[in-house]
């Protein structure tokens, strides 16, 4: 891993729930020294401990409570509990996530995992990261975030529907790591969720370096929501997929 550069793991890309052996949303961001963790979704902590040690987690940030992102959560809050208590870890773990559902209160446990809120006027400095955010369209509030290390960024656009507010977040991001439940031909079908045409739209219109589609439906061909992005964005495009390491 280059700690001089900006690298991202996808530990997990699926929506609702994993795959066989895989995980739901769950991204780790790293830098300098210094790991995020982006979402934790169901099956996530299994996976993350193939590539990388929970010790030597420094943050985690969720766009929302739903199940399908933050169901590993709790099991991390033990595993930090088991590492304070075994003296392998001498401090809690803060947990970043806004405050517009009770379940935030959920992100404090006792003194092991300490809860921070975030709306949209907040700008976070985590370690060599800066972390920004953007209220996003879905049934319950959700957030969209941009990962900002020296010139380098990334926009998640967490869970959404589209709206043009975004096309503005995400402009000229190195990648935009976006949300991809539908096939075009389902356009609209979900409400708060992106159709790949729409994901790719999103991606041109703000002139995104890159593209890569996540949170992708657990039904028809996978390849067929490439085909459709590519119809719409000229940059490269990629699917997540379980253990994709990239540095950006």
């Amino acid at each position: 891993m280059d700690y001089k550069k900006l690298n991202l793991t996808i530990i997990g890309h699926w929506g609702a729930y994993p795959g066989p052996g895989e995980a739901t949303s769950c991204y780790l961001f790293s830098a300098e020294g210094y790991n995020l963790l982006l979402e934790c979704g169901s099956g996530a902590l299994s996976l993350l401990q193939k590539k990388h040690s929970l010790l030597n987690l420094d943050a985690v940030t969720v766009s929302h409570y739903h199940a399908d992102h933050i169901a590993d959560l709790f099991c991390l809050q033990y595993a930090v509990r088991v590492d304070m208590e075994l003296g392998l870890r001498s401090s809690g773990l803060p947990i970043y996530g806004h405050t517009e559902d009770p379940s935030f209160e959920k992100l404090t446990y006792k003194n092991f995992t300490t809860g921070y809120g975030f709306c949209e006027d907040t700008e976070l400095a985590l370690g060599p990261f800066t972390l920004t955010f953007l209220k996003t369209v879905h049934p319950d509030p959700c957030y969209a975030v941009k990962l900002t290390y020296g010139n380098k960024s990334v926009v998640y656009t967490a869970d959404t529907g589209y709206f043009d507010a975004l096309i503005d977040f995400s402009r000229e991001a190195d990648l935009l790591l976006c949300e991809s439940s539908l096939y075009e031909e389902y356009r609209g079908a979900i409400p708060g969720h992106l159709s790949t045409g729409e994901a790719a739209e999103i991606a041109q219109k703000g002139r995104c370096h890159s593209l890569i589609l996540t949170h992708l439906p657990h039904f028809g061909q996978h390849k067929n929501l490439l085909e459709q992005a590519r119809k719409g964005f000229t940059g490269p495009i990629q699917l997540a997929e379980s253990g994709l390491s990239l540095v950006i």
